[in-house]
């Protein structure tokens, strides 16, 4: 017996790593909002951090450890940013069809995405903090005083 206004339930067959389903429109929704606050906070971060460059082995090799820091979490950032965005796409656009699909199983997929966002927030608040500690230690992040 249902109250109150239905909830429409997902149809699911699961059989070894093939599934049919049918797709969830919530799940579309909160996919999609996943990979655009996933977006969202590595372009802030970047943006807080500021650019450390460093263009050959032997500027990382000279670089204080604040710097080499910062560019080790940059690099790391990026490359889970690649992956947990990737797998939240793929997850939203199978819930994006509006007729049933089958196909191999992308039931993880946002599971391992949502772990992903956290991994990279913590890279890149790791970042930033270094980044910014690089800059201190640089003098270029002090404000200059007239008098």
């Amino acid at each position: 017996m249902m109250h109150g206004g239905a909830v429409k339930q997902v149809k699911h067959l699961r059989v070894w790593i093939f599934e049919c389903r049918d797709p969830s429109f919530q799940a579309f929704k909160l996919g999609l909002a996943a990979a655009v606050l996933l977006g969202l906070a590595h372009v802030i971060g970047n943006l807080l951090g500021g650019c450390v460059c460093i263009w050959t082995r032997e500027d990382f090799e000279r670089a204080s450890a604040n710097k080499q820091l910062a560019v080790a979490s940059l690099i790391f950032a990026w490359i889970v940013l690649a992956v947990g965005f990737s797998m939240l796409i793929i997850g939203t656009l199978s819930n994006s069809k509006s007729r049933k699909t089958c196909g191999i199983s992308h039931h993880r997929l946002f599971s391992i995405g949502g772990i992903l966002c956290f991994i990279h927030g913590l890279f890149t608040v790791a970042y930033y903090v270094s980044a910014t500690a690089a800059a201190r230690e640089d003098g270029t992040n002090r404000p200059r005083s007239t008098a």
